[in-house]
């Protein structure tokens, strides 16, 4: 049987070799170029990484969209405010206000980007049926989320860096503690990421997508103290400021720059660390049910 196997092999398809080694039927080694099976253990390491790489090749091939153009519409914002207000003016802790400002133009367009990659990754392949493409390979709820959700966490700190970069010469920014730099960077990326997934997957439009963005991204972003202390609001107002985990995630980065807070750092690091578990486990139950991605 091996020799006639062999024999029939001489010049097939590693398919169809594989096909071989699943039956039973070939025990010897493979033929000369043909590659062993890949035997998927308990997690697909290979198509987890290779579902991560296919994100970030597709928003790198537009990178004039995904990256340069948040770098432009940041410092546009960097530069009405500082006309409007002055260089001089300060915040509360004496902080000056365009270094206030800074960190704060940062995290929005890091978690901006982070939820636009997964949300129009997953609606636009849904749109197109190209969904399939994702689903059929074995590719757990586990490989799926952790994929595209590491592909949304690299757009973001990838345009948080391009950001970041000018405005280290305009603004003259120093970090404070680059421990909750890189925390509150890598934290926000990732709750904003899996939100989109979790939008994406719900959305059966491009106009659903949009209204999230429009009415929950956007404005938990701008009254998250993303332009003014949180100080300068009545008690009540300050109540519902702190309770927005958006503000806590502007604010711990923030304080890896300046060193001032407006909230509790340590309150801060538990929201922020507790509101990720929720986009994440219910992406990763949207995958294991097939929620409006199988037919």
């Amino acid at each position: 049987m091996g020799l006639g196997v062999t024999f029939f092999l001489g010049a097939a398809s590693e398919s169809r070799y594989r096909l071989y080694v699943m039956n039973g039927l070939l025990t010897q080694p493979p033929p000369i170029g043909v590659q062993p099976p890949y035997v998927v253990g308990a997690v697909n390491w290979r198509g987890m990484g290779t579902l991560y790489l296919k994100e970030v090749r597709r928003f790198l091939k537009v990178h004039f969209q995904t990256i340069s153009a948040p770098v432009a519409t940041t410092l546009l914002f960097l530069a009405v405010f500082a006309l409007a207000l002055g260089r001089n003016a300060t915040v509360a802790g004496g902080v000056p206000y365009l270094e206030f400002l800074g960190p704060g133009l940062i995290m929005m367009a890091m978690m901006q980007n982070a939820f636009a990659n997964t949300s129009s990754s997953i609606i636009i392949s849904k749109v197109q049926g190209n969904i399939v493409d994702v689903l059929m390979p074995p590719l757990g709820p586990v490989e799926l989320t952790a994929g595209f959700a590491l592909g949304g966490v690299t757009r973001g700190l990838l345009v948080g860096l391009a950001v970041g970069v000018p405005l280290v010469f305009i603004v003259n920014l120093h970090v404070a503690n680059l421990g909750l730099v890189v925390f509150y960077a890598v934290n926000a990326s990732l709750m904003l990421s899996l939100l989109g997934l979790v939008g994406g997957i719900w959305a059966d439009k491009f106009d659903h997508i949009a209204a999230v963005t429009n009415f929950i991204v956007t404005p938990l972003s701008f009254l998250s103290g993303t332009f003014y202390s949180i100080d300068r609001l009545p008690p009540v107002a300050q109540t519902f400021a702190q309770a927005n985990p958006f503000f806590h995630l502007i604010d711990g980065f923030r304080q890896g720059f300046t060193g001032h807070a407006d909230g509790n750092p340590w309150g801060g690091l538990a929201v922020v660390s507790a509101a990720n578990l929720g986009p994440l486990a219910l992406a990763y139950l949207m995958f294991r049910k097939g929620y409006k991605l199988k037919a």
